[in-house]
């Protein structure tokens, strides 16, 4: 009896340390790479289907990340949602390439205070993003991107850069999910024609929710399709609720910039 507690503990223990290590297979997929500028350099992983055919042309997903994953060790802006892009399923339905760069820690997407009940776009944008955007150019120009197609997500502090993209590449994007966050809502009309899903949680205490449904009716006010869905029981940390939801990446997927 002992022999069979032993063997069947090993057991379970062999289990979960492979379940372990599959549930983060999918990070070796992502290409591990840096992209240097004047300004310096920002860090990025980025995943590329194999086998794309001569004619075929690629969707293309920015995700930006949230303040709690800043840094330069090209790891840490995987921790939230990037996976479920990643999941088997979505990728063999939606191939697509996933660009996911890495804000520097004395940086942010857009500088601006997260805490405030509305702000102004700042006149400059940021150095991570200005170096996204210009990363952005580089592979479009290098990879078989659908430029019809190009998506942006973002949580906390990078749902505030979904926002600020949103405005200072009205024609880029074809559509985007902003997670808690919020932008300026005198630059709503720039984007009436790019598609919007917005999430927040109801009793989010670190950015306000009204950041996010005041940008989502200040751009309908000006002809725009945006949409928001507020979590009644939830507060900052939402976005797995958000990005676990099949149907939100489908919604993604099937947009379209319109030319």
């Amino acid at each position: 009896m002992r022999f069979f507690f032993v063997v069947f503990s090993s057991l379970l223990f062999f289990i979960s340390s492979f379940s372990a290590l599959s549930q983060d297979d999918w990070k070796d997929w992502m290409l591990h790479k840096t992209f240097e500028t004047s300004q310096g350099v920002l860090p990025y992983r980025m995943y590329v289907p194999d086998s794309i055919g001569p004619d075929e042309k690629l969707p293309l997903v920015l995700f930006l990340h949230g303040a709690g994953e800043r840094g330069d060790d090209n790891e840490a802006q995987l921790t939230h949602g990037v996976r479920h892009f990643m999941n088997d399923s979505i990728r063999m339905q939606f191939r697509c390439i996933i660009l996911a760069p890495q804000c520097p820690a004395n940086a942010r997407w857009v500088e601006v205070d997260w805490s405030n009940a509305s702000h102004k776009m700042p006149a400059r944008i940021s150095v991570p993003l200005f170096q996204t955007f210009t990363l952005l150019d580089s592979l479009i120009a290098a990879l078989p991107v659908d430029t019809l197609r190009v998506y942006i997500t973002g949580l906390s502090m990078g749902g505030f850069g979904t926002w600020d993209a949103l405005a200072r590449r009205p024609d880029f994007f074809a559509a985007a999910m902003p997670v808690c966050g919020g932008g300026d809502e005198g630059t709503a009309c720039l984007m009436k024609k790019v598609p919007v899903l917005a999430f927040h949680g109801k009793l989010d205490h670190l950015v306000i929710p009204s950041r996010t449904t005041n940008m989502v009716n200040a751009v309908n006010q000006c002809g725009g399709n945006a949409q928001f869905v507020l979590f009644p029981k939830l507060g900052h940390l939402c976005w797995e609720q958000v990005y676990s939801n099949v149907e939100n990446i489908r919604w993604l997927f099937f947009q379209k910039r319109q030319k």
